[in-house]
C-alpha cells in the first residue's frame, strides 16, 4: 500500500496573499456547531488577536465590512460615523453569503476585498496589536498578518467603532 503525501489545500484568501507576497501564519482553531452555525471555540489562544469580520449595510453606502477584536462588540452608531452613513445594520444571515461570498464565520477581509469593492474598516485596536488573525475563508481556518500590510491590500482604513458594550 501506497502512502500519499496529504497536502493541505491553500483557501482563496491564501492564495491571495500570496500572489501579493504578502507574509502570514496559517491557523487552525477548533469549532463548535451552536443551532446552524459553525463558530471558533472562544478563548484557544490568549497570546493571539483574534479578529471578527462583520458584513454590514449602510444607508448611503450599501454593503460594508467591519473587523474588530473577537471578544468586543460594534458600535453601529460609531462605525455608521466612520463610514459617512447614517445607519448601519448587519445583513441577514440569510443573505450574508450572497452578499459576502462566504457562510458565517468564514467572513474575510481579504476575500471579500477579492470579490466585492466594498469599504473595508479596521478598529484602532489593530494598529495597537499589529498582528492580527482574521479568517482564511473557512471555518476554523485564520492566517495571522502584519495589519498595515492587510489593510493596504484591502484599501482599509482604521477608526474606533469596537466597545466593550453592545449600543
Amino acid at each position: 500500500m501506497s502512502k500519499k503525501k496529504q497536502r493541505t489545500q491553500k483557501t482563496l484568501v491564501e492564495k491571495i496573499l500570496d500572489k501579493h507576497q504578502i507574509a502570514y501564519q496559517p491557523l487552525a482553531f477548533d469549532t463548535q456547531t451552536k443551532g446552524d452555525v459553525e463558530q471558533i471555540v472562544p478563548h484557544q489562544n490568549d497570546d493571539i488577536a483574534i479578529y471578527k469580520t462583520l458584513v454590514l449595510t449602510g444607508n448611503k453606502t450599501g454593503p460594508l465590512v467591519g473587523v474588530l477584536p473577537l471578544d468586543k462588540h460594534l458600535s453601529y452608531k460609531l462605525l455608521a460615523q466612520l463610514s459617512g452613513n447614517k445607519k448601519v445594520k448587519m445583513v441577514p444571515l440569510k443573505d450574508l453569503q450572497k452578499t459576502s461570498g462566504f457562510e458565517h464565520g468564514a467572513n474575510s477581509p481579504i476575500g471579500i476585498r477579492e470579490q466585492h469593492n466594498y469599504p473595508i474598516y479596521f478598529d484602532n485596536q489593530a494598529l495597537e496589536d499589529g498582528q492580527i488573525a482574521v479568517s482564511a475563508g473557512k471555518i476554523g481556518k485564520s492566517v495571522l498578518v502584519d495589519v498595515q500590510q492587510i489593510a493596504q491590500l484591502v484599501s482599509g482604513k482604521f477608526g474606533s467603532f469596537a466597545v466593550d458594550q453592545p449600543d
